[in-house]
């Protein structure tokens, strides 16, 4: 069977604008998450905006054009030093991942410039992919699941190479909506910490590049599974059940065992019970004593780019043989014993496991491997 293998990729957020930048960011341990007044919110709160005069300036020294919304000019300056260079894209699929997409627009009550197939296609046709955007929106797991589907796509021969393209911009609509949820943090989120008290929303643009050619610094996913628990609308299962069977799928399909991983990089979002479901899934799937972190603090919660853009920053981990800390953590704020890093450390990690869950009970977990 064909293998699915990552390759470049690219990150827009707060703490740089290359993959580089960020992952450099973060192992100096710097975060984007600060107080700041948002658009249509009473009092400042702690997100992680990136800079709307650094966006304008990016843009314009790319020399890009015909982009009509802010978040638009994201994807295709994450998209554009992946692509700008080939000559053809006639058997090239692109995945675009959003949760909210244009949700900005809806504030000017700009339907059309609010609908995601609309803008897919704009980012398509940017770039000269002949073949329709496949979009996938399914709460906070979208950016890692379009990594599985990529995986799927590429192992049934349907396509030679897959872009990914996920995105999520700050918006008062989604900081509100968490706020409804008592989920928001007073303070910068402090994933698996004993004192976290909820999540601090970011926003991201990220790129990244998949297919069946091996290189020799690829990635290839080695598993995945996506699996819904329906245990609630937003709170996730008290047992960790959805999380356990996609990391127990995914090790099975990558025919290995728990004992195998080197390095965990979690959802960590800092509420209560996303925190505590995770450390139960670990638990039940024997992976309590392997080392974890979330980005979390780094980044806040991207939404719909947090899966690609936290995995395409594991993915350096394993080319430098890096294992990077979990920002904000402290004190362990679970019930169940799981391995947060507190520190970096050196390591050959061969096989490394990435997962995300999200409203209504999704869940995706995804192997990599070095082999």
């Amino acid at each position: 069977m064909k293998q699915a293998y990552i390759h470049e990729s690219n990150i827009i957020s707060p703490l740089g604008f290359t993959t580089d930048e960020n992952f450099e960011a973060v192992r100096a341990g710097k975060t984007g998450i600060q107080k700041l007044k948002l658009n249509g919110i009473l009092d400042e709160v702690f997100i992680s905006s990136i800079n709307e005069d650094q966006v304008e300036a990016l843009f314009a020294r790319l020399s890009l054009t015909s982009a009509s919304s802010r978040i638009e000019k994201l994807a295709i300056a994450a998209l554009f030093p992946l692509i700008q260079d080939r000559k053809s894209l006639e058997n090239s699929l692109l995945i675009v991942s959003t949760t909210k997409g244009n949700v900005n627009a809806l504030a000017e009550n700009d339907t059309e410039a609010s609908d995601n197939p609309t803008l897919a296609k704009n980012i398509a046709a940017y770039f000269g992919f002949q073949k329709e955007p496949l979009i996938v929106s399914n709460a906070c797991v979208s950016g890692l699941m379009a990594l599985s589907i990529a995986k799927r796509y590429l192992q049934l021969g349907l396509f030679e190479e897959v872009y990914i393209v996920a995105f999520d911009e700050v918006s008062r609509f989604a900081q509100s909506g968490f706020n409804s949820f008592q989920a928001v943090s007073s303070e910068a989120c402090r994933p698996y910490d004993q004192d976290r008290s909820g999540v601090s929303l970011g926003e991201a643009a990220v790129a990244c590049h998949v297919s069946t050619e091996r290189q020799p610094t690829s990635i290839r996913i080695a598993g995945d599974a996506n699996i819904n628990d329906a245990n609630h609308i937003s709170g996730p299962s008290r047992t960790g059940e959805g999380l356990f069977l996609s990391i127990q799928k995914a090790l099975d399909e990558a025919q290995l065992r728990a004992e195998n991983i080197d390095y965990i990089v979690g959802h960590g979002t800092a509420t209560m019970y996303n925190d505590e479901m995770e450390a139960i899934a670990f638990n039940r799937a024997d992976l309590s004593t392997v080392p974890l972190a979330s980005y979390k603090g780094n980044y806040g919660h991207t939404l719909g780019a947090s899966g690609l853009l936290e995995c395409v920053l594991l993915v350096e981990c394993m080319r430098r043989n890096l294992l990077l800390p979990s920002k904000g953590f402290q004190v362990l704020g679970t019930s169940q014993p799981i391995e947060v890093l507190t520190v970096e450390r050196k390591c050959d990690i061969r096989v490394a496991l990435k997962t995300a869950s999200g409203f209504g009970g999704t869940n995706t977990a995804l192997i990599l491997s070095k082999d």
